[in-house]
Order: structure tokens, then C-alpha cells, then sequence
């Protein structure tokens, strides 16, 4: 029915069908929870080395199947699940801020780690994109939003656009 012949230097020979059995039951109820595609190869390596169990492989070569079976699996799926998996970047509120114009009130000075401007009239920590100082009252550009800061660059001859 299933390879007992082996028995290797321990007393596992026997258990090794149900030990690749639960494996592939344990990947597979792994996927099916995460639902992230990350064990589904490991199942199929699973299912490959029961399957070399049965046919009377060494534990040896069931666990070279279940190997090459998970990396050949992965390799070949990958580009189809990069293509499904592809994470979109969310915008948030804030990203609306991006191009705004904000005015300095508190003197921008990244060295130091100061600087505060207002847009839509809301205060915002700030620091400038090229590191130069912003006087207070200057206008700026919205650049990019890194954490709670916005990155900003002065504005041209300091005049709205």
C-alpha cells in the first residue's frame, strides 16, 4: 500500500506517508487562512513527496521531491501571482495635500529638526526637500508626505502660482 520497506537510522520510515500527508493538509489550511499565496507551494512539494512515498522513495528523495517541487512551483508561479497580487497604493487625505502651496510658521531648518507650516489651515511639521533653511512666512510647495511630516521646496520668487 505505501513504502514501509525503509527504515533509515531511526523508526520514522513508516510515519513518513502520514508525516508528508499532514504537511500538505497543514500548507493547505496555512493558504486558506492567509489567503496571501504563501505556503501553496510547500503543499504541492507535499503533495509531490507522498506521491514518491507511495511509488517506495527513500525518505531521502521524498524530501528532495518535496524541494525541488516547492521551488519549482514558485518559480513558475511567481509572475502569475506577482500579476493577480499587485498592491495598489491606497491615497490617503493627506496625499491630497501633494502640490498644495502652505505657508512656513516656524523657520524650516532640517539640521536642527524645526519647522512647521500651515495648509488649508491645518499645522503641519515640515522639512524642507534639499535641506536648505525656509525663512518663516515664506510659501512652499508640497512635495511628499513622509510619516506626519510634509516634505516641502520653496516656492519660485516666493509668489503664489
Amino acid at each position: 500500500m505505501y513504502n514501509t520497506r525503509w527504515k533509515g537510522g531511526g523508526n520514522t520510515g513508516e510515519y513518513d506517508l502520514f508525516i508528508w500527508i499532514a504537511l500538505a493538509v497543514i500548507f493547505a489550511v496555512a493558504e486558506a487562512v492567509t489567503v496571501q499565496l504563501v505556503t501553496v507551494w510547500f503543499a504541492v512539494g507535499a503533495v509531490g513527496a507522498v506521491v514518491a512515498n507511495i511509488l517506495g522513495a527513500s525518505p531521502i528523495v521524498q524530501t528532495a521531491v518535496f524541494v525541488a517541487l516547492s521551488v519549482l512551483t514558485l518559480i513558475i508561479s511567481r509572475p502569475f501571482v506577482k500579476k493577480f497580487t499587485k498592491t495598489k497604493i491606497q491615497p490617503t487625505n493627506a496625499d491630497m495635500l501633494i502640490g498644495e502651496t502652505a505657508v512656513v510658521t516656524q523657520s524650516i531648518d532640517n539640521l536642527r529638526g524645526e519647522g512647521t507650516v500651515t495648509v488649508r489651515g491645518i499645522v503641519w511639521t515640515a522639512r524642507s526637500s534639499d535641506n536648505s533653511p525656509v525663512d518663516e512666512g515664506e510659501m512652499v510647495t508640497v512635495v511628499k508626505i513622509e510619516g506626519a511630516k510634509l516634505i516641502v521646496k520653496k516656492k519660485k520668487d516666493n509668489q503664489e502660482e
